[in-house]
């Protein structure tokens, strides 16, 4: 089993659109056995994926009450995909593990969903504080969205130092240039500063997620955006495959 965070410390990368994609690549290409745990109290990867919480204000509990996790997973349309969403009764999840004082708390919980699943993947809040550290802790991988921008250059630099704090055994970052469009100059220089790096690009197909409320593979599956996530997620499993 392998636990990816998608994690920003700035708003409006793609965050929530790159888990909810590359959690279907993982069911739907990679035919793994794959959880989405959604810690944005915004519930975003269940609003792609059309699926809302059985209980409002549930979601906590499985912090602080030692509540199985597997009794709030939902299964979605797609096989070997299923959910665990968030709800606004996690916006103070921060307190609420400085209160229960267990550093690793959300590491146990990934620990005991190992036995049903290949791979899950964190849609994380753009925060720094106990709820960062704790994904810091449970992840094996971190992957960062970049848009072109000097604001997620510093934004990056920020997660390299939450990353590089959160212990010895810190797990290994990729960055993703994402909303990439080549026309643009900035974006070109972006893209020659970095060729190594995996790029999403700006797509319509994208965009249009939100409305069809499904990943891009499941509604325009030849389309660059779709194929820009499959080879991210070739990219992520190579990655994983070298840990």
């Amino acid at each position: 089993m392998a636990s990816i965070a998608i994690y920003s410390v700035k708003g409006g990368v793609g965050k929530t659109t790159f888990s909810v994609n590359l959690a279907w690549c993982a069911a739907s290409i990679s035919r793994r056995e794959t959880l989405l745990w959604d810690l944005d109290p915004a519930n975003g990867s269940g609003f792609l994926l059309g699926v809302e919480p059985k209980k409002k204000r549930d979601a906590q509990s499985v912090f602080d009450l030692d509540r199985d996790p597997s009794k709030l997973i939902q299964k979605t349309d797609y096989s070997k995909l299923h959910l665990l969403p968030a709800d606004e009764s996690i916006r103070t999840l921060d307190r609420q593990f400085d209160r229960i004082g267990k550093k690793k708390r959300l590491a146990k919980l990934v620990d005991g969903l190992s036995k049903d699943y290949d791979r899950i993947l964190f849609d994380c809040p753009p925060v720094l504080n106990e709820v960062s550290a704790q994904v810091m802790r449970a992840a094996d991988l971190v992957i960062v969205p970049l848009p072109p921008s000097p604001l997620s250059a510093r934004a990056f630099d920020q997660v390299v130092k939450e990353v590089l704090g959160s212990g010895k055994k810190h797990p290994p970052i990729l960055p993703v240039m994402s909303m990439i469009d080549m026309r643009r100059s900035l974006h070109k220089q972006a893209r020659e500063s970095n060729p190594t790096w995996p790029v999403v690009p700006l797509a319509s197909a994208i965009e249009q997620c939100a409305v069809e409320q499904r990943p891009v593979g499941a509604f325009a599956p030849r389309s660059p955006a779709s194929r820009a996530f499959a080879q991210l997620w070739t990219a992520i499993e190579r990655k994983l495959a070298t840990l």
